[in-house]
């Protein structure tokens, strides 16, 4: 984008990886403080990147630094996040925590504290997809290894929720944004696939609906926030194409991956925007107990993703179901 965007405007102009990265002219989160739970890749790390480029301060949480690499065999860090945003202008600081230590997280917060005094924005993205066994009979499954979803995708998230909101909901306006998989109306009539991943979920929707009705006292919103087909570092290495390629590759008949249906997916950063484009609207409470979409937001507020487009991966998925054929490009 050029220097003259904003966080919430039309970037279909973006072409090169400089512009695309352009700290945001209209500090429209200038002053803002966030934690961001979960920010070392993928969505995380894209919603810390835009929430910094809009101008908030952000504390970035994870476990995988530079002498404990992920359990999931990554090379991306905390550290790493956070020295992605101060090379794009932005302001963040990041903390080692495992959310599923309540003391951990206990101290993150004090530290917020006592930097600002409040905190403004929440976001849980902790997930956990990786650790499931996908295809196998929720009887079959090892129990201990498929709660692991259950912890780091749900538990994380409350655990989190409860030594934050003391701080966020000291000063009013503040925003907790719960990060899903599906959008209600999906997850209501479809089942996905595994019993933990489908709890866990549909569970972490529930937490920003529940959530909402108790900050609503206090002026506060919670709101819980579904992407599309997420086109992670995770999903790109997984389908050996990169962010030049994923189109070529998805539509190219000699390969067997990624597949063709992968031409809908969206990068973080369609979330990174949407993150933003709440936090920056004075409405937003309209918005409260509610599971929203990428696309939706996208639509409403008028922003697109890093190449113009705005992939309306739920609308795709659905046709599919009636035309196996559906052509992903149609509606992106």
């Amino acid at each position: 984008m050029t220097h003259h965007d904003t966080e919430i405007t039309d970037h279909s102009t973006e072409t090169t990886p400089t512009d695309r990265f352009a700290p945001f002219a209209e500090q429209a989160l200038a002053g803002r403080i966030a934690l961001v739970a979960g920010a070392t890749r993928g969505a995380g790390r894209a919603i810390a990147r835009d929430l910094a480029r809009a101008g908030a301060y952000v504390h970035c949480t994870g476990r995988s630094t530079a002498g404990q690499p992920s359990d999931y065999g990554r090379d991306e860090t905390i550290e790493g996040t956070v020295s992605l945003i101060t090379a794009e202008g932005g302001q963040a600081v990041s903390h080692i925590c495992d959310h599923l230590d309540p003391v951990q997280i206990a101290e993150v917060v004090r530290r917020i504290e006592d930097a600002h005094g409040r905190l403004d924005i929440l976001v849980n993205d902790i997930g956990g997809e990786a650790y499931v066994d996908w295809g196998t009979p929720f009887w079959q499954t090892d129990r201990e290894t498929e709660m692991r979803i259950v912890r780091a995708g749900l538990l994380t998230h409350l655990y989190t929720a409860h030594a934050a909101l003391p701080l966020l909901s000291r000063t009013k306006g503040g925003l907790h944004v719960e990060i899903t998989d599906g959008t209600a109306a999906y997850n209501a009539i479809h089942y996905r696939e595994n019993i933990f991943l489908d709890l866990t979920k549909t569970a972490v929707s529930r937490l920003a609906f529940g959530l909402g009705h108790e900050l609503d006292t206090v002026g506060a919103t919670a709101v819980a926030l579904t992407p599309g087909w997420l086109r992670s570092e995770m999903m790109l290495d997984l389908f050996d194409t990169d962010e030049d390629n994923w189109m070529r590759d998805s539509l190219d008949e000699n390969r067997s991956e990624p597949p063709r249906d992968f031409a809908i997916s969206e990068t973080p950063h369609l979330l990174g925007r949407s993150v933003v484009a709440l936090a920056a609207d004075p409405d937003r409470h309209r918005f409260n107990t509610t599971t929203q979409d990428t696309h939706s937001l996208a639509t409403h507020y008028g922003f697109n993703d890093l190449d113009g487009s705005r992939p309306n991966s739920w609308s795709f998925i659905a046709a599919l179901e009636d035309d196996p054929a559906a052509d992903a490009r149609a509606f992106r």
